[in-house]
């Protein structure tokens, strides 16, 4: 078998079929040729010869080379994913990857900025287009909860000004509508007067970088990364940080989770639930600080 071969065709199932990003992709390819490497150190001869013990002796290994048991989780979803495709085309009759678990990876609370900490970053000076374009993407990616990757993707066409909404398409591919808040639409309204004078030829991008076309996710973070800095920002400032910021505060005053799972496009709403626990423990330390019996005294 060209394990190679079988590969980049799964990958060309993921991109055509699935729509899969090319984010997603890396991350497949990656996991998988090191299962690759793997079987060819243990003379392991193609996909098929891999066996259920070969999975957990590979996990095993990566678990001691410190790999995360959320990574550990994403390299075997990757690898049941992968036999699926190769039980389906008839290339592999077993799916090595069933019933094997990952090491339990701890459960870790999102970092959030208090409301104080998020208005003092937004005070950022505006004074050219960068600075101005700067602060219209940390007001937006607070307004609306986006992910990075949504953030870069949104065109000029995609923001209502009128309706105070925009449109975004998610993981999946999946399209929602989403509000934007009054202070974001004064922070595009400044960076689309200064746009112009960045934009190359037609782009349609509504956030551009220096050289004119599309900005990167990379340089968004390294921009947040700045302005966190500059602004004094307690801990590291970085898009998701702000998306947790919004779900928090949203969750802390309506209680609604369901409404907040629909703004963030949350598939599982086990996923918006991370945001409850933040808040009990943000009732918690208050709770701490002003109950006379909370705690035994020095």
């Amino acid at each position: 078998m060209d394990t190679a071969a079988e590969l980049e065709s799964f990958l060309r199932y993921l991109r055509s079929e699935r729509q899969c990003s090319e984010h997603t992709l890396a991350s497949y390819r990656r996991d998988l040729e090191r299962l690759s490497r793997y079987a060819a150190d243990n003379n392991l001869a193609g996909w098929d010869a891999i066996m259920p013990r070969d999975v957990r002796a590979f996990v095993a290994g990566a678990h001691r080379e410190g790999l995360s048991g959320k990574s550990i989780q994403r390299l075997l979803s990757a690898i049941r994913t992968f036999y699926r495709f190769l039980n389906r085309e008839g290339l592999c009759a077993r799916n090595p990857g069933l019933g094997i678990s990952a090491p339990r990876a701890p459960r870790r609370l999102p970092k959030t900025l208090d409301a104080d900490q998020v208005g003092q970053l937004m005070q950022i000076p505006v004074s050219d287009a960068v600075s101005a374009r700067d602060c219209a993407m940390m007001e937006l990616l607070y307004s609306s909860g986006l992910r990075l990757a949504e953030l870069v993707s949104l065109d000029l066409g995609d923001i209502d000004f009128r309706d105070a909404s925009l449109v975004v398409t998610g993981k999946g591919r999946k399209t929602r509508m989403l509000p934007v808040g009054g202070k974001a639409l004064a922070a595009l309204d400044v960076w689309l007067d200064w746009r112009p004078g960045l934009v190359r030829g037609e782009d349609p991008a509504l956030f551009v970088s220096s050289r004119g076309g599309r900005i990167s996710t990379r340089a968004v973070q390294q921009r947040l990364e700045h302005w966190g800095r500059h602004q004094a920002t307690e801990g590291q400032v970085h898009p998701h940080r702000l998306r947790h910021s919004f779900a928090s505060h949203l969750l802390e005053s309506s209680g609604d989770l369901r409404a907040v799972q629909e703004l963030l496009g949350h598939a599982d709403i086990a996923t918006t639930q991370v945001y409850t626990h933040l808040d009990f423990q943000h009732l918690a330390d208050v709770y701490d600080r002003a109950h006379p019996r909370a705690r035994k005294k020095k």
